[in-house]
């Protein structure tokens, strides 16, 4: 009886586990040789700082623009539901996280107001290669299409 009880608290666990995804924590620095980063203009941060526990995760951001450090936060819900960050210049970020079926990627999706009545949205999708974090990222606006990659290393 205790092996059996044993054995169904273990598959129980598991499957909690499994049903939260892969763990995408920890402090990661872009590797730009193995990433493929727009020439002109990259949105690709320099460095990513990220805690996942539970249903929330938090995603640290160290970027560069025109010769300006700046950090940027965000906090999700990983279970779908739209959450509301700053987004560029006071305006609001609203994103939704959803794992893949198979659990082994976040597709992240988040909407920001530009201009009179305009929207960029950006879709970036989370995953593990080995020791790395691969995140591809692609984003739509007026402004036009940009398509990137970036790989991350611990």
């Amino acid at each position: 009886m205790k092996k059996t009880a044993f054995i169904l608290c273990a598959l129980v666990i598991s499957a909690l586990a499994g049903a939260q995804g892969i763990d995408l924590s920890g402090s990661w620095k872009l590797n730009s040789s193995k990433s493929k980063l727009n020439a002109e203009f990259s949105m690709a941060p320099k460095s990513l700082n990220i805690a996942q526990t539970g249903n929330d995760l938090s995603v640290e951001r160290h970027s560069e623009f025109q010769g300006q450090e700046f950090v940027s936060n965000d906090k999700f819900t990983l279970d779908g539901k739209e959450c509301t960050n700053a987004g560029f210049m006071d305006s609001e970020k609203k994103s939704t996280a959803v794992w893949s079926d198979d659990k082994k990627s976040l597709k992240v999706i988040s909407k920001i107001a530009i201009g009179d009545g305009g929207e960029m949205v950006i879709t970036e999708i989370f995953k593990l290669d080995g020791d790395s974090l691969v995140i591809d990222s692609s984003s739509s606006s007026s402004f036009g299409d940009m398509a990137e990659t970036m790989v991350y290393d611990k």
